[in-house]
């Protein structure tokens, strides 16, 4: 395997808001969702319950993690790449968190993480939501005091950007230019909340993230003109 494919994790999350039930919401907790959504953009006549099942998945805050899926580039007996992916999902956000740690923390502390959008979405909302459920971060989301070349995780959206920080391209856009097949299932990350709340398929939700995790790697793949990898050679593990 090429060495610098060796140490990389490649990731994606899928997020909800906290509850399908605005009522039950904590007070103090509406109070400032109020407050954060007064600067949200809305159609006319939205109140800040509908905003709310709208929007809060997207805010650590105000939201949580149902599922996360990784993948891991290895070598196959015929020398060809394979990719081994792995979903951590569930209705418990702390368990899934924990198993999440459990198995950073037999990797190497120099593992790599590589998502698309990674820093300004998946790497902090994780570590926000570790916090919130009294999770000590694992060392590769530990940053607090490094500097920030000494933070190596990658992310696919700012290798495209090449310096443009005004510049946003989602993950379907450039599968679509680098021809990368693309599984859906239907549905895209807008409809999560609703997949999760009034469909109540989990399943499906962990279908998509791996799905977007494969996607991720083989978009990493292209970006470094290293072949992509064949069909056969994609494992998912329970």
């Amino acid at each position: 395997m090429i060495t610098e494919l060796r140490d990389i994790l490649f990731l994606d999350i899928e997020t909800v808001a906290a509850t399908d039930n605005y009522a039950v919401l904590d007070e103090r907790l509406k109070v400032q969702w109020s407050r954060k959504a007064s600067f949200l953009k809305r159609e006319e006549g939205v109140t800040d319950e509908q905003l709310f099942h709208q929007r809060a998945g997207i805010y650590a805050e105000f939201g949580k993690i149902v599922c996360i899926a990784v993948g891991k580039l290895f070598d196959t007996e015929t020398g060809e790449l394979g990719l081994k992916t792995k979903a951590y999902y569930g209705h418990d956000e702390k368990a899934l968190l924990q198993d999440f740690k459990s198995m950073l923390e037999k990797l190497d502390n120099e593992v790599r993480f590589c998502a698309h959008n990674g820093k300004e979405f998946d790497y902090p909302y994780m570590s926000r939501r570790m916090l919130v459920n009294s999770i000590t971060l694992p060392q590769p989301l530990n940053l607090a005091g490094r500097k920030s070349w000494e933070v190596n995780h990658l992310d696919t959206m700012e290798l495209w950007k090449f310096g443009d920080y005004k510049h946003y391209t989602s993950l379907d856009l450039l599968a679509a230019i680098f021809n990368i097949p693309s599984s859906k299932n239907g549905i895209d990350g807008s409809q999560v909340n609703s997949v999760y709340y009034k469909e109540k398929d989990l399943e499906r939700i962990k279908d998509y993230c791996v799905s977007d995790v494969v996607v991720l790697t083989q978009l990493y793949l292209r970006m470094k003109n290293i072949p992509l990898v064949q069909d056969k050679n994609i494992i998912t593990t329970s």
